[in-house]
């Protein structure tokens, strides 16, 4: 038996060692790779600026920048490195144009239409400077093609065509199938459009919900329209009207229609940009520079004043910093998971450091979230109050700044927001579940023994009783209120107003605007202006994110302990059916609220 131990330890211990060395070896042969990759970027004189959509826009930067480890293209690309880049490349002699190509490939939170606004805006202030800009499309959707529309020269190949049927919502409802296995949901709520409750217990949207839904996606697309016709000189009838009787728009009667200068094929454009950049003859394709390469050695013209005024001034600007700080994701009690969620206790850590942190003399907080735990929005919330006591705090709105999210943006000095961002939805919900059916179904019974009427109630083995749902109720009613009457406080608004316009009720940014809910028009950018303005920093300052960048293995870690084999996009029919029901459900993990109250925006309102 002795012997029978010693062997087994000394497997143990040559396992360890193997497996040990053999993470150092892969850790080692990366470590390599990236090193040989992290190549000098050199830019030629007369290089076109390439900005390849083939990517997700996120508004926080990546955890950690994998360009070293691969020569392939990047898969995200942050909005202030797009915005930043453009501005630095229409100062640069060297930049002779940009040339946009490629499909966006949305995931999570990214690519929504209010950091799409920004950087188009980004694109237009390039053009402006003399510049030009092509862009060549093949199979382009609404969104790709309302950043190409800024092209002084906007190409589609003759057998593309522009995917721009429109906007639409399709939620999934869930209340059939719960019936059929036998799993029961009871709801508390308050806020009639408060919508997130009904694909648990209805079949189809609710009348309110459609009207909501409804404003909300002519809002939306009514912006969008207006900035494509505006740049394209036609007129948005003129557009919805080829909209309406195309759907899917081929190239010819793209061109016919205006919608885009010119048909040819990929090639020939290709052919073009050489004899332009000096390359008509060369086996070499035109001169070019990605713009995430760029954006490595680019010199921001803003960051460059500033620094100049850093080194003359002695005034408070000079060390100081201005954070942005990112709320990206589902708002959840605890630390929650970097990716896709905001954990209230690691984000309020966060806040609160900022805070105390002398140096730091304002914060930018850039929401991109459709809320989630109410108590959780509450404690980031109390950070944010805490925080304006000592230094300003602006909020920028992204895409989505609702519900929860706008929980935590409501006490913001000033809110910026797009005229395309989804906010409001001012409401409070909680969802209980029960499988009592599916269990007696599967033969299994339950019993219990408590010391109180309500010992039991958060039980999932039965049916709540009307004693108990009067309970919930109540919290939900209270939580309502306190929502109301930050809103109220905040925005120095009368609390029968916020009452009339919440209701759980979801409003565009340039809805939201003309309700007192935002103060301005705005992005990221001008959001950071403010900040430094009501700072008082002049020029003089230095921008810092958070989060931060992980160093290199704190993120292949993270790889190692959690590797997803699925890739960006979905293709096949019923990839994309699974992926979606994944998604859906996925939502309900998130659900970590001690008591069940909920300030979330309806299971996804997906807009596309």
């Amino acid at each position: 038996m002795k012997n029978f131990f010693t062997s087994l330890l000394g497997s143990l211990v040559a396992l360890c060692l193997f497996f040990g060395g053999g993470l150092l070896l892969l850790l080692g042969i990366i470590g390599g790779i990236a090193a040989l990759n992290h190549k000098t970027v050199t830019v030629e004189q007369g290089s076109y600026l390439v900005l390849d959509l083939s990517a997700n826009i996120t508004d926080a930067p990546p955890a950690f920048d994998f360009r070293a480890l691969s020569a392939r293209r990047n898969d995200t690309l942050q909005l202030r490195t797009i915005t930043r880049t453009l501005r630095a490349a229409a100062k640069d002699d060297r930049i002779a144009g940009v040339f946009i190509k490629g499909d966006l490939s949305p995931a999570g939170y990214g690519t929504g239409f209010a950091a799409l606004k920004e950087v188009r805006a980004a694109l237009v202030a390039f053009k402006a400077s003399g510049k030009p800009i092509k862009a060549y499309l093949t199979y382009a959707t609404a969104k790709d093609y309302y950043l190409a529309t800024t092209a002084s020269d906007l190409v589609l190949d003759p057998y593309g065509m522009i995917i721009m049927p429109g906007l639409a919502s399709e939620p999934m409802f869930f209340a059939g199938a719960f019936e059929r296995f036998g799993i029961g949901v009871q709801v508390t709520r308050v806020g009639k459009y408060k919508s997130y409750v009904e694909p648990f217990v209805r079949k189809d949207m609710s009348p309110e919900n459609r009207a909501q839904v409804q404003k909300l996606l002519d809002d939306i697309w009514q912006d969008l329209v207006a900035d494509m016709a505006a740049s394209r000189g036609l007129t948005a009838d003129k557009i919805q009207k080829t909209v309406d009787a195309e759907g899917l728009i081929r190239a010819t009667v793209a061109k016919t229609a205006k919608l885009v200068d010119r048909v040819a094929y990929r090639d020939q454009v290709i052919d073009e940009l050489k004899k332009q950049t000096g390359r008509a003859h060369s086996k070499e394709s035109f001169k070019q520079i990605a713009l995430a390469d760029y954006s490595r050695v680019a010199k921001d013209p803003a960051d460059d004043a500033k620094g100049k005024a850093a080194a003359k001034s002695k005034s408070v600007g000079r060390n100081a910093q201005l954070a942005v700080v990112y709320a990206e994701g589902s708002i959840v009690d605890g630390e929650g998971d970097e990716a896709g969620e905001i954990g209230a206790t690691r984000f309020s850590r966060e806040l609160r450091r900022l805070r105390q942190d002398d140096g730091v003399k304002a914060v930018v907080l850039r929401v991109n979230s459709p809320g989630g735990s109410a108590s959780a929005s509450e404690a980031i919330q109390r950070e944010i109050r805490l925080m304006r006591k000592v230094k300003p705090v602006i909020v920028s709105m992204g895409t989505y700044a609702a519900s929860g999210g706008y929980w935590i943006a409501a006490y913001g000095d000033r809110i910026f927001a797009e005229p395309t961002t989804i906010t409001g939805s001012i409401g409070v919900f909680g969802l209980q579940f029960d499988i009592k059916k599916l269990a007696n179904d599967l033969g299994l019974t339950f019993d219990s023994v408590k010391t109180g009427k309500f010992a039991d109630t958060l039980t999932i083995s039965r049916p709540k009783t009307d004693e108990e749902m009067a309970v919930f109720q109540r919290m939900v009613d209270w939580i309502y209120g306190e929502f109301v009457a930050k809103v109220a406080d905040g925005r120095h608004l009368k609390p029968e107003f916020v009452q009339e316009i919440a209701q759980g009720r979801v409003w565009s940014g340039a809805e939201a605007k003309k309700l007192g809910l935002v103060d301005e028009i705005g992005g990221l950018d001008r959001a950071v202006e403010f900040a430094a303005a009501k700072a008082g920093l002049g020029m003089g300052f230095r921008i810092v994110e958070y989060p931060r960048k992980k160093e290199f293995a704190e993120a292949l870690q993270e790889i190692l302990d959690k590797v997803s084999p699925n890739s960006a996009r979905a293709t096949g029919v019923t990839e994309q059916i699974t992926r979606r029901l994944e998604a859906e459900l996925n939502t309900l993990q998130a659900f970590n609220d001690p008591a069940g109250i909920y300030a979330r925006l309806p299971l996804d309102l997906m807009i596309r």
